[in-house]
């Protein structure tokens, strides 16, 4: 079915930059969502960000003014430009994708990319 692949994940300094892709398999139609979440060993997966169809975006407190979500609906990407990296942004990040159907949610999820920030 629908693949999510993920890339530009790996180890980053404090202060540096790191820049997350997400390319999907195919294109979706009606409401779609796209996100990254991630999730800290022993901990649960949190949401990052999300942007909606239209541009709008939502933050976890814990990024926000550091990463910038974004999409390209065309190519069916979502991207997270991640800033001023903290050694607790260290993580498996996920891409998601909620598509509203008949108003069900149906969510797709990246297989998850470590990032890790250390000195």
């Amino acid at each position: 079915q629908v693949q999510l692949v993920e890339s530009g994940g790996g180890s980053g300094q404090p202060g540096g930059s790191l820049r997350l892709s997400c390319a999907a398999s195919a294109r979706w139609f009606g409401f779609v969502t796209m996100g990254w979440y991630r999730q800290a060993p022993g901990k649960e997966r949190d949401l990052v960000a999300v942007i909606e169809r239209g541009g709008d975006t939502y933050y976890a407190d814990s990024v926000k003014g550091r990463f910038t979500i974004s999409r390209d609906n065309a190519q069916n990407t979502v991207y997270l430009q991640m800033n001023s990296l903290k050694p607790e942004d260290t993580a498996v990040y996920y891409c998601n994708v909620r598509r509203i159907v008949g108003g069900s949610p149906y969510d797709y999820w990246g297989q998850g990319t470590q990032v890790t920030v250390s000195s």
